[in-house]
């Protein structure tokens, strides 16, 4: 029998430092490879730590609550001389992978993506608009944070299978319902809903019902855009996202404490020292155009009955980051970083996703988004949202971004004064699509309009780059048809 002692491992990023958060094991417990025996706080992420042995663990060298440096021993185990106590005969720790891989969309998506301000149950805002959020802005609040797994070089059948852990009450979503009765040759080809539209009463499904129910959403004061002037999911998603901003699911009680202090560290310290270092070394210049968002809304519509985008979860922020990448070919400046020798234009799109979670803001990017086609991206941008939501994004995922969107309008806010990703030079700022008076051909209509708020880099970002990249994605959301050049 020997004593082996694991050590801290540097998980990715050159991180010097973690913290302990809980132990998964205790002294006594028999482990294998590849079971986790801790789960740490990076300046990044939450990571699992796989064993690289298999023995009895003897001692907890590092209680929970501690930060150590990297390379400190935290927990003895005691392993039989006579079998190979550890996979591979490195000193290295295993490699860092995503968690996320066992992991499954959440049916919950719908209800949640319109309480994202309330934090019990915002964790699938992303999935159910297609879209995260923003910095300091919105996106999963209920998540359990960027969680990545170390594991080991065990085989595949040693690996440990986790459930995908889901927090609040079973809620419905439309995917649940029964499916419809076979329709007559003759028939509708819409559904039928179950209501007439005589007075008082709306046009709209049982599974939007429920939706709108639980949402405490009143289906009278929903704009219908369903074919037959019925009420869609994302009918009753957009009025709930609005009336959310302004109206707490549930108002707490004052706390009986006047007063809580919460240490600045892990992702929180490296946040304030990211949004102090850009605001105060990047000189920061905002523009705001306002724009006809009709068009969009009406290829969003198209592309979610296609069959080729059958499955896939279609927004308008699919439409954005193709606006981005578009606006960027042709604006290259934009997609650059400063250092005081040099000014890096990238020629390749990372494009960055701000996500606001309970730990603090991530910004997962789409790595070589420039070489996707629109189904492509709209799968990556899904992949990210559910990674993001399910708290599984890891540190590579969040590294080397070259340009980021920040999505307020899932708050119902029309624009904002984004402060830019550290290294980068842009960020755009998707505020709420809404119908506004718009006048067209000489009359006022009622169309769907957004705000659409940048900031650059004023050293490397001159004012006419900035207005031409602004107004090149503006011309796309107003019509998207330019991306078929």
């Amino acid at each position: 029998m020997s004593v082996s002692k694991f050590t801290l491992p540097d998980v990715g990023e050159g991180l010097t430092e973690a913290e302990i958060v809980q132990w998964k094991v205790a002294p006594g417990d028999t482990v294998t490879i590849n079971q986790v025996l801790v789960e740490i706080e990076t300046a990044k992420s939450l990571v699992e730590l796989p064993s690289p042995f298999v023995g009895v663990v003897g001692e907890i060298l590092i209680p929970e609550g501690t930060t150590v440096d990297v390379g400190t021993p935290i927990i003895t185990i005691t392993t039989d001389a006579a079998a190979p106590a550890r996979i591979g005969t490195e000193a290295t720790p295993p490699d860092a992978r995503p968690a996320g891989a066992h992991g499954s969309a959440d049916t919950a998506a719908d209800i949640s993506a319109v309480t994202a301000v309330t934090a019990d149950v915002a964790a699938a805002t992303a999935d159910a608009k297609g879209t995260i959020s923003v910095d300091g802005s919105a996106i999963p609040a209920a998540m359990d944070g960027a969680r990545a797994m170390l594991v080991g070089r065990g085989s595949a059948s040693t690996m440990p299978t986790r459930r995908r852990r889901h927090s609040g009450p079973p809620v419905a979503h439309e995917s649940m319902s029964p499916p419809p009765a076979r329709q007559a040759p003759n028939a509708h080809p819409f559904p039928v809903p179950v209501l007439a539209a005589s007075a008082g009463q709306v046009l709209a499904k049982p599974p939007i019902r429920k939706l709108a129910k639980d949402l405490g959403v009143d289906l009278g004061i929903v704009t219908p855009t369903g074919p037959i002037g019925d009420v869609t999911r994302d009918d009753v998603l957009r009025e709930a996202t609005q009336v959310s901003v302004f109206r707490n699911i549930q108002t707490p009680e004052w706390p009986e404490v006047r007063e809580e202090r919460i240490p600045v560290k892990g992702v929180r310290k490296v946040i304030a020292q990211a949004m102090v270092s850009s605001a105060f070394t990047a000189p920061h210049v905002s523009l705001f155009v306002d724009v006809d968002a009709t068009r969009t809304m009406e290829f969003v519509k198209r592309l979610k009955t296609s069959t080729d985008f059958a499955g896939v979860k279609v927004s308008p922020l699919l439409i954005m980051a193709k606006a981005m990448i578009w606006a960027v070919r042709r604006n290259p400046t934009v997609n650059s970083t400063f250092t005081d020798e040099e000014i890096i234009v990238r020629h390749y799109v990372n494009l960055g996703i701000a996500a606001a979670t309970p730990r603090g803001l991530i910004v997962p990017n789409i790595k070589e988004a420039q070489d996707m086609s629109l189904l492509e991206l709209a799968r990556a941008l899904e992949t990210l949202t559910i990674t993001a939501r399910d708290g599984k994004t890891s540190p590579a995922e969040m590294s080397n971004g070259t340009i980021t969107i920040t999505n307020i309008g899932v708050f119902g806010m029309d624009t904002g004064t984004p402060i830019l990703n550290s290294g980068e030079a842009g960020i755009v700022a998707l505020g709420t699509i809404k119908q506004k008076p718009w006048v067209v051909d000489g009359e006022v209509r009622a169309r769907l309009v957004t705000t659409i708020g940048a900031s650059f880099d004023h050293r490397v970002v001159d004012g006419d780059v900035a207005s031409r990249f602004l107004a090149d994605v503006a011309s796309i959301i107003e019509e998207p048809a330019l991306l078929l050049e």
